[in-house]
């Protein structure tokens, strides 16, 4: 009979994400001889070779690929039925991880938190700010209870709910030359310096995908993470850039920009909340939904749900 123990798949199942065993030792805040005694005790229990021991950390074998995804399917499920058991009836009370992704979160937290912390004083909240794909794979392995970010997810065993709809504009230095009531097209700026945030950022995607956007030839992005850097160098002149309208209130009350609407169909994004299919809490979730929804308006964003 095969013994494992949750500790065991939750040492490998970070040694797996990280592949170095000193930070992976921290992250379970145990010694270094500690983790990897118990990876080889897993090793041996299971008959299978899990890591490839190499200078720079740790390397998966195959093996080790297909145990590492069925580990955090394991440490999902054990999360949603330690989430079943400690919620019962109660609304959002107790932990909840959320995952926000760096185009929300710092328009969206400043008007949801104090609502949350009013409305629901026993709700333990942690936050994590992440890329989509970072925010996804802490979601699947049970890291994350549900995240914010624009839809689709695109991930296996995820549920989603539409919250709103969330409009673009062009942002251009406030200098350039523009007709009076000038719609944006791509043919309004196609001899410009369009920046967008750096590789791995949706709104990147988004913003190339949306009005053939993607015929632009002079894409930059300056390794770009944050939209307030993005709003700098328009505002000097160094190119132009799409806008969320969530963001305008934070980004756009300055002289030194433009903001011009987008031609129909306008470009926008659907936002939304993603969890587990196997979670319990989605009366959480919705309830989560239901309050964001409701700042909807308040952002700049439409207060309908998604189409």
């Amino acid at each position: 009979m095969i013994n494992v123990s949750l500790r065991q798949l939750r040492y490998f199942d970070a040694l797996a994400r990280l592949l170095h065993f000193g930070r992976a030792a921290d992250e379970c805040t145990v010694t270094q001889p500690a983790l990897s005694m118990q990876i080889q005790e897993l090793e041996k229990e299971l008959g299978v070779v899990l890591i490839e021991r190499t200078r720079s950390g740790a390397k998966l074998t195959p093996g080790g690929q297909e145990v590492a995804r069925r580990a955090r399917q394991i440490l999902a499920s054990v999360r949603d039925l330690a989430d079943y058991a400690r919620h019962g009836g109660h609304v959002l009370a107790g932990p909840l991880r959320l995952g926000v992704i760096p185009t929300i979160a710092p328009y969206v937290l400043p008007k949801l938190l104090p609502v949350l912390r009013a409305a629901y004083p026993n709700l333990d909240l942690h936050l994590r700010e992440a890329q989509t794909q970072y925010l996804l794979a802490d979601l699947a392995g049970g890291r994350l209870d549900v995240v914010l970010l624009a839809l689709p997810a695109g991930e296996p065993d995820i549920d989603m709910l539409e919250l709103f709809e969330d409009t673009f504009v062009l942002a251009m230095p406030a200098g350039r030359p523009v007709p009076a009531k000038a719609l944006a097209t791509p043919a309004l700026f196609e001899n410009e310096r369009l920046l967008l945030l750096e590789e791995g950022h949706c709104l990147r995607d988004q913003a190339l995908e949306f009005c053939s956007l993607k015929q632009v030839r002079n894409l930059d992005t300056f390794g770009t993470t944050s939209l307030s850097t993005l709003v700098q160098m328009v505002a000097n002149g160094f190119g132009v850039t799409l806008l969320p309208r969530m963001s305008l209130e934070t980004e756009a009350q300055r002289s030194d920009i433009q903001l011009l609407p987008f031609a129909a169909p306008e470009p926008s994004r659907k936002i939304g909340l993603a969890w587990r299919s196997s979670s319990p809490r989605r009366r959480d979730f919705t309830e989560l939904g239901a309050m964001i929804s409701g700042l909807a308006n308040g952002l700049g964003a439409g207060g309908s749900p998604a189409c």
